[in-house]
């Protein structure tokens, strides 16, 4: 055997033993191979040294005298009410577990939901690590249910101070619940990283652990009715910037940001008294030292900017020999920070109840995002769990065939399993609390994720995995803790297996009509009929990453990509494509009997009406209707593959013509309307 062919096997062995994938299979079916510079710079990023042979004959042999040498795997996740394998510790091993209350215990089967310590005794060594067990099997939805989907910058009344926010949240979940609707699934309210927003998408966060002020309802807080002068003052230049946006103007986030940032500092002034004082407290201590830290972050990004790899070395890390000194000189504004942290949260409180007050079964459906913004609070808080020098994406595929780097860092798997996956716990933590479901982006990430090299395309990344397992236990302690269901985005790339074993533990996926055929997207044959549609999912006809139906229908969305560039075809054979596509579905509504003889007496198209009956006669659990398509609005909200060519996540919902809508008169359109009286008899489970 030649040294290269060696080298090559250490190699792949050393990417085996980290999870990292040497090849895998497209969503067409074909097998790709990763290559050995993929290989190396991924390990790298894994901490193994693989710029030599020597290095990675090394960093395999430590990996194999790591395991050797443990008594218990770095933490162990398992599944309340099914038997486990037993562990594989070393003859002559004493195990015992302590319970999160105190108790000591010796028969892992007889363990209750939690999130335990198990130790380990042989001779003089001992070892402890986190121990969870996950329900059996989350609670999902009682019957069938309908709801909205929207993004919530995106629905702004005329109270509202430039965009979307909690008051106008808690206004719509009042209207919907008063249609029939369930739920409001809205985009993350993740908190964005604080300056100017060279990237809008809410999918780009500082923090997933804390929501963003500036969705706060500025005057709903109690303490700015004791500003009446700077209130009134603030206010007016409030319904400027709002007028602006409602006369055709775009939402600008940065503008709104620092209105809502003057007025915060002012009631930040006013003193806490009595219950308020007392509600404050109890939030803090809750929070503890995360919070802690989110805040400390805020205020030294005010003043050092917001990429913390370039602050003061004694401050790069929460734990930085600088951090105590920089706790007490930044004690006001990290107490500021704090304090809007509980505003946000008290206001999404009130959101959740006006929701549910108003009959709805869910309540809010709040959007996880799949990664963080390095630059973020979240990447300077954890930063020893996320990998360095790699970003997170997806392949190229039937819906982008370059692939996509979202130019987020991974979870690091073994960093994350020593901690007992505390991290993902407490993101997950910081979106459960005011919502009655969790959508996961792309949930396919806690079984694998791709990982794209810092320089390289995003198609030239390879899948790293993931104890899925362990990952699905922790969501699901989480989502039993705070009663909640969940959701996973699991469209693109998704391997066998993924979809069963969501189902099995009660997680939903998502159902997009587009993507919905018979054969999937190797063979594609035709619609899938409704009957065929798989039941524990959330089915919709868009999404906000795609056209609304309104401009899928009569192809304005082939003229749109045509008129920016991004066609990768002749555009007559774009069109030509996109109306056999339409075509085959309206083919589909006729089949099933889905038109209406009065549907040319409502406001919406026939055929939106007859494709919203087409989706109530699946089994699908959860039916989405995308809020915007009510009213007609032709716009997608984001258009991938675009920065500057297109306002994505900034745009308010409008009526066919582009006329901005506000919230009062969005709600007083016939569509909504319409589509309600589809859904609200809807069969138990589908023909």
């Amino acid at each position: 055997m030649s040294p290269v062919t060696t080298d090559t096997c250490e190699l792949t062995e050393l990417a085996r033993q980290y999870g990292v994938a040497t090849h895998y299979t497209t969503d067409l079916g074909h097998r790709v191979d990763t290559s050995p510079d993929t290989l190396r710079a991924v390990l790298a990023a894994l901490g193994a040294d693989t710029s030599t042979p020597g290095g990675i004959r090394d960093a395999l042999a430590e990996r194999r005298q790591q395991a050797a040498e443990r008594l218990l795997p770095p933490s162990v996740v398992l599944r309340a009410g099914r038997p486990s394998a037993p562990l594989a510790v070393p003859p002559g091993t004493e195990l015992w577990v302590e319970t999160e209350d105190g108790r000591r215990v010796s028969e892992l089967a007889a363990l209750p939901v939690g999130r335990h310590t198990l130790h380990a005794l042989r001779g003089a060594r001992t070892e402890a690590v986190p121990l969870l067990v996950a329900p059996e099997r989350l609670t999902g939805p009682a019957g069938r249910h309908w709801g909205f989907l929207v993004q919530l910058y995106s629905v702004l009344s005329r109270r509202s101070w430039g965009m979307g926010d909690l008051g106008d949240l808690a206004e719509l979940g009042r209207w919907a619940g008063g249609l029939g609707a369930d739920f409001v699934l809205l985009n993350p309210l993740h908190a964005y990283v604080p300056g100017p927003l060279s990237d809008p998408s809410p999918y780009r966060p500082s923090s997933r652990r804390y929501p963003d002020p500036m969705n706060l309802r500025i005057e709903d807080i109690p303490e700015f009715a004791a500003l009446p002068a700077e209130a009134a003052r603030l206010a007016a230049r409030a319904r400027e910037l709002t007028s602006g946006v409602l006369s055709g103007g775009l939402i600008d986030r940065s503008v709104v940001r620092a209105l809502k940032v003057a007025a915060l500092e002012l009631v930040h002034r006013v003193p806490l008294t009595g219950e308020r004082q007392d509600a404050y407290r109890r939030y803090t201590e809750a929070e503890g030292s995360g919070l802690d830290d989110y805040a400390l972050w805020c205020a030294l990004a005010e003043v050092h900017g917001p990429n913390w790899r370039s602050w003061p070395s004694g401050l790069r890390s929460p734990d930085g020999p600088d951090i105590p000194a920089a706790r007490v000189a930044f004690a006001d504004r990290a107490e500021f920070h704090r304090k809007l942290a509980w505003l946000v949260d008290e206001q999404l409180g009130a959101a959740q109840r006006a929701a549910t007050g108003a009959g709805m079964a869910v309540g809010l459906m709040l959007d996880l995002a799949v990664g963080v913004d390095p630059d973020g609070a979240d990447a300077w808080h954890f930063q020893r769990y996320l990998a360095q020098g790699v970003t997170v994406g997806c392949p190229p595929d039937d819906f982008n065939r370059s692939g996509q780097d979202w130019g987020q860092p991974p979870w690091r798997p073994d960093t994350l399993a020593e901690a007992g996956y505390a991290p993902f716990a407490e993101a997950l933590r910081g979106t459960l609390r005011r919502c009655g479901a969790l959508r996961l982006d792309h949930i396919m990430g806690l079984f694998r994720l791709w990982w794209i090299p810092e320089g390289a395309r995003a198609s030239e990344g390879t899948y790293v995995r993931y104890d899925h397992e362990a990952l699905l236990g922790v969501l699901a302690l989480e989502a039993h803790r705070a009663g909640a269901m969940v959701i996973g985005e699991d469209l693109g790339t998704v391997e066998t297996g993924v979809r069963e074993d969501l189902a099995d533990r009660g997680i939903l996926g998502t159902s997009v009509l587009r993507f919905e055929y018979q054969g999937g997207s190797a063979q594609r044959s035709g619609p899938l009929p409704p009957e065929q549609w798989r039941a524990d999912c959330l089915a919709t006809l868009t999404t906000h990453d795609l056209p609304s139906t309104a401009a899928w229908l009569d192809g304005e969305q082939v003229r749109l990509h045509d008129s920016l560039g991004l066609l990768t075809q002749p555009a007559e054979q774009a069109q030509a494509a996109a109306a056999a596509e339409r075509d085959g579905w309206l083919g589909e509504l006729r089949r099933v009997g889905a038109f209406a003889a009065d549907d040319d007496e409502k406001a919406l198209a026939q055929e939106t009406l007859a494709l919203h009956r087409f989706l109530a006669h699946t089994p699908a659990k959860l039916l989405g209707v995308w809020l915007p398509d009510t009213v007609g609005d032709r716009r997608p909200q984001n258009l991938p593959g675009t920065l500057d060519e297109y306002p994505n996540w900034r745009l308010p919902v409008a009526d066919p013509d582009g006329r901005p809508l506000p919230l009062e008169e969005l709600t007083a359109h016939p569509g909504p309307g319409e589509v309600a009286e589809i859904y609200k008899a809807l069969p138990t489970s589908g023909n």
